[in-house]
């Protein structure tokens, strides 16, 4: 039979590459839901990973390390946290500069504020040709740190800083953290002046530690208040005399100014107090003295005491002992001399074999 007659008439189709895409994807999902129901049916599914030839190129060229590869050191040189950015003109640290740096080790008494300011200064006396003072400043700042802060600025994650502010905020973070600053500003307000310490000399102590904590947020009024309160009696009544009646009725801009007034003065023609407050070190010195002096007077008590030991028991002269006086000498001689004057022919000896024994 002709294959005409077995398909019988064809009927045209003017998308037929429509429909043979259709007929194929109808296909496709047949045979999925056939696979899918079998694999129900026996319980059993294998997972098997395909790789494309791209992904099998990767892992032919990047084949996996040993574990000895993985743990052996990395020569490469691990780069800085801090990024610099590029320069249009030559540009290099001059080493009268760098010496000129001040250090800041990390130590727990140093005032990382303080380190700025100084660093601010030194840097913003070089002013170099087509480059910013924030550039120096950050290739100059790793000169600047030493011991445990150079150590922190290794530890931070490379390329991490792109710009001078953002090493200046992680090292004030590090250095200054929010516990100092609760500390400082509870040192603020409660402030008492010392017993003998003058007006000129607590006002620059309130001073320092204010400046010590520029981030402090108390207002220039309580600031006021906190100084004004911590004031002796005397320099009380004083800054309320020259204020014209009380201090509070000034504003805090009169108030700065009325205090700055009286320290100056106060530093120029005011005496220090009788009874100056002593500082723990002279305290200390003072008892070393005090102990000194002591042991010299012991020490002299006892040489005296050996040499009352060590006089003469007869005529008491410290010259000599008692068995060497020349009195018991002389005693000694003449009680000799007396014994030897009474020897007669009982005194004789008894030798018979001497020339002149006689034995009758």
């Amino acid at each position: 039979m002709p294959r005409s007659s077995r398909t019988g008439k064809l009927v045209f189709d003017p998308e037929i590459e429509k429909t043979a895409r259709r007929l194929r994807k109808e296909t496709k999902q047949l045979k999925g839901e056939a696979s899918t129901s079998s694999e129900s049916e026996t319980g059993l599914a294998l997972d098997i990973p395909t790789f494309s030839d791209s992904e099998e190129e990767v892992m032919a060229q990047n084949p996996e390390r040993t574990i000895k590869e993985m743990t052996s050191l990395d020569l490469n040189q691990q780069p800085l946290c801090i990024e610099y950015p590029t320069l249009d003109v030559d540009f290099e640290l001059k080493s009268g500069l760098i010496h000129l740096l001040p250090t800041f080790r990390g130590l727990a008494g140093e005032d990382p504020h303080k380190h700025l300011k100084e660093f601010h200064v030194v840097c913003s006396g070089m002013k170099p040709q087509g480059v910013t003072e924030e550039q120096v400043k950050l290739r100059a700042f790793p000169f600047s740190l030493g011991d445990k802060a150079k150590d922190w600025l290794y530890s931070l994650p490379s390329g991490s800083i792109i710009s001078w502010n953002e090493l200046k905020k992680q090292f004030l973070e590090n250095y200054f953290p929010a516990s100092r600053t609760t500390t400082i500003r509870k040192e603020i307000s409660g402030i008492r002046q010392f017993f003998g310490e003058n007006f000129h000399e607590y006002w620059g102590r309130f001073k320092h530690l204010v400046e010590s904590c520029p981030h402090h947020q108390i207002p220039d009024h309580l600031l006021i208040q906190y100084f004004y309160e911590g004031l002796s009696e005397t320099n009380r009544s004083l800054v309320d005399a020259a204020s014209g009646g009380a201090l509070y009725d000034k504003t805090p801009t009169e108030a700065r100014k009325l205090i700055t007034i009286m320290a100056a003065n106060n530093q120029q023609f005011g005496n220090r107090s009788d009874n100056p407050p002593r500082k723990v070190n002279e305290v200390s010195i003072s008892v070393d003295e005090r102990l000194d002096k002591l042991t010299s007077l012991v020490e002299r008590l006892i040489v005296g005491n050996t040499q009352q030991v060590k006089a003469c028991g007869i005529c008491t002269s410290s010259g000599h002992a008692t068995n060497a006086c020349p009195t018991l000498h002389e005693e000694c001689t003449m009680h000799a001399n007396a014994v030897g004057g009474f020897s007669g022919p009982s005194q004789r000896g008894y030798a018979p074999f001497s020339n002149t024994y006689n034995p009758g």
